[in-house]
């Protein structure tokens, strides 16, 4: 393939950090599908099944701040977890704005056979775990910067 003359360096696509983030969160998301295909999970509700697994009786605007997520993303995806039977939504008795979310037995079972993703996606990144923690560690810093930018 020949480049058109006047092309700019900065404006090709596996130039772009912003494109190498997103395919490889398309990749992550790929190997994250077959992994939580056994729990009956997406990724968004393994991801708030971890938050409760890590504490329970939080309130959906602090599943929300945790996992960076509004109301109106996070809302549908409780309701599904609550039709599967794996926590309950209740409103606080002092103040009813507020839904708190806690684990029903099943949703606390669940981790036990969750216990298996992690070890499966190392093995899919084929990469040493020091060299995924550093990763992990500047994708946050990038993540802090970028937040403050925006």
């Amino acid at each position: 393939m020949t480049l058109p003359e006047k092309t700019t360096p900065s404006l090709l696509l596996d130039h772009q950090l912003c494109f190498a983030l997103y395919s490889t969160a398309l990749a992550m998301n790929k190997v994250y599908r077959k992994l939580l295909k056994e729990l009956d999970l997406t990724y968004p509700q393994y991801l708030v099944m971890m938050v409760l697994w890590e504490r329970e009786g939080v309130t959906v605007s602090e599943i929300g701040e945790r996992l960076f997520l509004d109301s109106a993303t996070l809302t549908p995806l409780l309701k599904r977890l609550e039709a599967a039977a794996l926590l309950k939504r209740q409103r606080a008795a002092n103040d009813e704005r507020q839904v708190i979310i806690t684990l029903t037995p099943e949703g606390r079972a669940l981790k036990d056979r969750a216990t298996a993703v992690p070890a499966g996606v190392l093995c899919a990144t084929d990469c040493e775990p020091d060299k995924l923690l550093g990763l992990k560690n500047e994708l946050e810093t990038l993540r802090r910067n970028l937040m403050r930018s925006g």
